[in-house]
């Protein structure tokens, strides 16, 4: 083909198809999209060695005594929650491993400046680091490529390195095959694994790696991280703005980078030049802090109908049920801490305001208290979670905690027992009156204002009666009152199943029947003293010789008894004899029996053999 024919070809492609204007033709203008080339902040601030990174001193102090002893273990183990930085330590350690640059010919963590192959390193584009997703390549063969090619030295780099994401969803065939190449590498060999879910990581490959836990930054570490990535990309961010998204990221630096990625789209969406707490507020979801304490206070006042509606105002207000609850269960922990441990009102993640009226509220405020809504709270936030209207549940958690129970405390109630008469319980604050059955906020959530003073008081509105009155002076008495109960497993053991030995006030010695529950007697005791409100005991005696018979035992004795003496009676005799085949069914006593019908006859017919006995009864 001629050459001018060809290349009018080849210009022709190129005008055609844009990939093609390499070969030298000049492809038509055409309009495109550019690439904006914007990285996240995650990916863009990513640590590039050891002095970067934040909050693992305690691993790079390691690791630096390693290195500089030459002690550097031939696996390696990274772990923690998301977003720690094992992925990026893994990176940093591999290049460690292979950093070289004029002066430095040996593995050290003292990187000044890229070596030859840091750039590669850090894009995971080198070909002596391989990096491998565990959680796509689980299985066996994807395992015996690494055991296969550990034997050939790097082509340019000092060591080969293999980084294992997510080690833990590998299979176990893959565990095993890789077993004895993690135990004797080639020298020229180092593995770093990663993962979430170190207990899920057999312990075989545990033994073989040296670990790093990579533990989560303190909500001070990242607002410090925060400030000054911020101030390096000219946002200006208030400071309880970048607290409220340290708090939010749960110790993560990648998604505290993310939430400030987001909340930098958000300010700028809006207009604003500055990035301000109420903005992140609406972002989040969160309920003002002040507001959460108010929430907290109205609830301990016992004063529901005020809580309501300041939680309907901040859910108006864009803040989700679900996270005031949180918040409130967190507030509720941190007054549990400032009672209990000494400094922790030295939280810088809180502000002054909210140092000073937690530590207000702390005192005041008992740990039984605190205790009982952190519970009902946790519980509370798994139904707001699950519920087809989260608003609805979230309220009824509120109106459970401010009015948990009609009864009294326990500790009321000992005070009741002692004094023997019922406790006075006024209506309950707020306007929210005592229903027909009694009821209302609890002693324990009273207002924290009259928590600081000397006497209790109790704010459910239900009287406490005095322990009922019952006489026990027989064991028949004890079989009775389990009748009147309706606990008719304890009133048919007790019949049938026990043998009395010795009853006096207070104490009952009985022996058991063969088969019959070994804890009878604990169970037995338990209820008279609750019952009662005096102790019982209940023994188990071993002497057979003294048992009496069971109450069952002795209704069949005397109705034999009955039954033998009705037939030795001679109109009954004259009765049996004109009736052939009857027998005595029962015999009652004349004087508790007016008039008995025919459906109550003393004497029946078992069966009726013929039709001239069926005439004579008629």
């Amino acid at each position: 083909m001629d050459d001018s024919v060809e290349n009018t070809a080849l210009e022709a492609i190129a005008n055609e198809e844009p990939g093609f204007a390499l070969l030298g033709g000049e492809a038509k203008s055409q309009p495109r999209q550019q690439a904006s080339g914007y990285q996240v902040l995650a990916r863009k601030y990513r640590p590039s060695n050891f002095d970067d990174l934040v909050g693992q001193e305690a691993m790079v102090r390691t690791l630096s005594n390693a290195f500089e002893t030459g002690r550097i273990a031939h696996a390696f183990m990274l772990t923690g929650v998301r977003g720690v930085g094992k992925t990026t330590t893994a990176r940093i350690l591999a290049r460690a491993l292979n950093y070289e640059k004029p002066g430095v010919n040996g593995p050290t963590i003292h990187m000044d400046g890229n070596g030859v192959h840091c750039e590669a390193i850090m894009e995971s584009r080198h070909v002596d680091v391989l990096e491998m997703d565990a959680a796509s390549r689980t299985g066996i063969d994807d395992i015996r490529e690494i055991i296969e090619s550990v034997r050939y030295l790097p082509v340019s780099a000092r060591y080969k390195v293999y980084i294992i994401d997510e080690v833990h969803m590998l299979s176990k065939a893959a565990f095993n095959g890789l077993l004895k190449t993690l135990e004797e590498p080639p020298a020229h060999v180092k593995f770093i694994f990663a993962t979430t879910e170190i207990r899920k990581v057999p312990v075989t490959v545990l033994s073989r790696c040296q670990r790093f836990d990579l533990r989560r930054l303190s909500v001070g570490e990242l607002t410090g991280l925060l400030s000054r990535i911020s101030q390096k990309e000219s946002i200006a961010v208030e400071e309880a703005a970048l607290k409220l998204l340290a708090r939010a990221a749960d110790g993560s630096a990648r998604d505290g980078l993310s939430l400030l990625d987001r909340a930098i789209a958000h300010g700028a969406s809006e207009g604003e030049g500055d990035i301000l707490e109420l903005a992140i507020r609406d972002m989040l979801g969160l309920a003002d802090r002040a507001r959460i304490f108010d929430l907290f206070d109205m609830l301990m006042k016992g004063d529901i109908a005020a809580a309501l509606d300041e939680l309907r105002a901040q859910y108006d207000a864009g803040a989700d049920p679900a996270v005031v609850l949180s918040d409130l269960a967190d507030l509720t922990h941190w007054l549990t801490r400032l009672k209990l441990v000494q400094g922790a009102g030295d939280d810088m993640a809180m502000s002054e305001t909210e140092r000073v009226r937690g530590q207000e509220m702390a005192s005041k405020l008992p740990i039984r208290t605190l205790s009982r809504v952190w519970q009902m709270l946790l519980k509370g936030l798994v139904e707001v979670q699950g519920a087809s209207r989260p608003i609805a549940a979230a309220e009824m958690v509120l109106v459970r905690i401010a009015y948990v129970a009609d009864g009294p405390s326990p500790e009321e109630l000992i005070e009741q027992l002692k004094g023997g008469g019922a406790v006075s319980r006024p209506a309950p604050s707020g306007g929210a009156p005592a229903g027909p059955s009694g009821g209302g906020p609890r002693a324990q959530l009273r207002t924290v204002s009259s928590m600081g003073e000397p006497e209790r008081r109790p704010i459910a509105t239900q009287a406490v009666s005095a322990a009922p009155s019952i006489n026990l002076a027989r064991f028949e008495d004890v079989v009775a009152f389990f009748g009147a109960q309706r606990d008719i497993r304890m009133k048919s053991t007790l019949e049938a199943g026990m043998r009395l030995v010795r009853f006096e006030q207070g104490h009952i010695e009985i022996q058991p029947l063969e088969g019959t529950n070994g804890d009878i007697a604990r169970e037995l005791s338990e209820k008279l003293t609750r019952a009662s409100g005096q102790r019982w005991v209940v023994s188990i005696a071993t002497d057979r010789a003294q048992a009496a018979p069971t109450l069952k035992e002795q209704a069949q004795t005397r109705e034999q008894a009955l039954k033998e003496s009705a037939e030795a009676d001679p109109l009954v005799q004259a009765a049996l004899a004109a009736f052939p085949g009857a027998v005595i069914v029962n015999v009652r006593d004349k004087l508790s029996v007016d008039l008995p019908s025919a459906s109550d006859g003393e004497i029946a017919h078992d069966e009726f053999p013929s039709d001239d006995e069926m005439d004579l009864d008629e």
